[in-house]
């Protein structure tokens, strides 16, 4: 099991769901954040870098935070309010969403601490928080800590597509790890091919590109040889999809960093080397992490014990 500590950066948020019987009840959320948790589950040690406030919902997110033992950064505390997410559930289970926030994100003192940093989602698009979490991503990637990163698409948030396309490829370009979604593509990338969309962010700089395709599965490329391999989902029994993109990135990094893969310079190295077979592992405990998720209502961290 990997000691290297990771540094989350993006949004901590209270999910608001609405299911199709017209209920509505509020969970703590946001991508990053959930990935955060889900890491901690995983036993890595995880700080979170994020914006809320001390409202009523923002203590309720630091005291989550605090349970699932993700530690917050210097500065995270600093908004006028505390955003919200506003999830409405379809009859399959899922979700669409209508957001209530607003994002900056302070400067993250003692970046040497980190061995790897991961981001996704509103966290590296919307400004003026998106300028500000590439350059946590730069000054932590020249000090030599691993990235990895999570388009998460939110087009109601994200203006048009080929806008958002370039602000997602400056991020993509400082990363080693890169997954998206085939929904991602589909909206990021209209009338493109997956092979061709994983070719080409490869070429902006990630050494692995990993494309979920819902109960399909997923398909990871190896940018240094072209490998490319489409992995089946586990079979289950779907109740919403709430998170499930979360747990599948928590459980990535958890499996490329216990692979000693990141985590670091010498790790990168590994990265940049690797194969098809070095990663797969990976990706299959993403995998079963998501499978896990989608078996439940709401977000879900699963645990090492719970993965085997």
């Amino acid at each position: 099991m990997s000691s290297t500590r990771t540094l989350v950066v993006g949004e901590a948020l209270v999910d608001a769901v609405t299911t199709p019987a017209g209920l509505t009840e509020e969970h703590v959320g946001g991508s990053p954040a959930n990935v955060a948790f889900g890491l901690a589950a995983l036993e890595h040690p995880v700080d979170l870098a994020t914006w809320i406030a001390t409202d009523e919902r923002g203590r309720r997110i630091e005291e989550v935070c605090r349970e699932r033992g993700v530690a917050l950064t210097a500065g995270s505390q600093g908004a006028p309010f505390t955003s919200v997410a506003h999830a409405t559930l379809d009859e399959s289970g899922a979700a669409s969403y209508v957001f209530d926030l607003e994002w900056q994100v302070a400067a993250v003192p003692g970046l040497t601490a980190y061995g790897h940093v991961h981001t996704g989602s509103i966290a590296a698009v919307l400004e003026p928080g998106g300028t500000q979490v590439r350059a946590i991503l730069a000054a932590a990637r020249e000090l030599g800590a691993t990235v990895s990163y999570d388009p998460n698409a939110r087009p109601s948030l994200m203006g048009r597509p080929e806008q958002a396309r370039e602000t997602i490829e400056s991020s993509i370009a400082l990363a080693d790890v890169v997954k998206l979604s085939d929904e991602d593509v589909e909206w990021l990338c209209p009338g493109e091919s997956l092979d061709a969309v994983l070719r080409a962010w490869g070429e902006l700089g990630p050494a692995v590109v990993v494309v979920t395709r819902g109960g399909e599965g997923a398909v990871v490329r190896i940018t240094r040889t072209g490998e490319q391999l489409a992995l089946p989902a586990p079979r289950v029994e779907v109740v919403d999809t709430v998170g499930a993109g979360d747990s599948f990135m928590a459980g990535l990094v958890s499996g490329l960093l216990d692979a000693g893969l990141l985590g670091g310079p010498e790790a990168r190295t590994r990265l940049r080397a690797s194969t098809l077979d070095d990663v797969v592992p990976a990706v299959e405990r993403a995998l079963r992490a998501g499978a896990l998720t989608v078996e439940r209502a709401g977000a879900y961290a699963p645990t090492r014990i719970a993965l085997s």
